[in-house]
């Protein structure tokens, strides 16, 4: 893993770093319009609105608010910090913490005990990667 300058929390980062850093740190994730953006694909209406109260919930806990796109089937997720006018380090870290929470799978981990959703599209409400 590349080491990172370290940033104050409204210090921008440059296109080019923002792109590099996406690519090495959160790969589904994309640098479009001044915005770092991730799309997260559901299995309609029950899953998208757990994605949006699980991003809005991390959100309003690290008073960082994203711009989100909600549909039927997936839900986008853009982050850049208005403040600053830029994507700043309280970007990538809100965009890791979205990931983490809304991509954990109990069952992939060997020896848990909680077994995730079962592999039934009645049950199924997010498309993981």
């Amino acid at each position: 893993m590349t080491k990172w300058r370290k940033q104050s929390a409204s210090e921008v980062f440059t296109p080019e770093e923002t792109t590099a850093r996406l690519a090495e740190e959160l790969p589904k994730w994309y640098f479009e319009d001044g915005w770092i953006r991730r799309k997260f694909k559901t299995s309609g209406w029950k899953g998208t609105l757990m994605v949006v109260n699980t991003v809005g919930h991390l959100a309003e806990a690290a008073w960082h608010h994203p711009d989100l796109t909600v549909s039927y089937a997936f839900v986008t997720v853009k982050l850049m910090n208005h403040a600053a006018k830029g994507i700043t380090e309280k970007d990538f870290e809100l965009a890791r913490k979205i990931e983490e929470v809304v991509m954990w799978q109990p069952g992939a981990v060997e020896g848990s005990s909680l077994e995730g959703t079962p592999d039934d599209p009645r049950f199924k409400y997010l498309k993981y990667d």
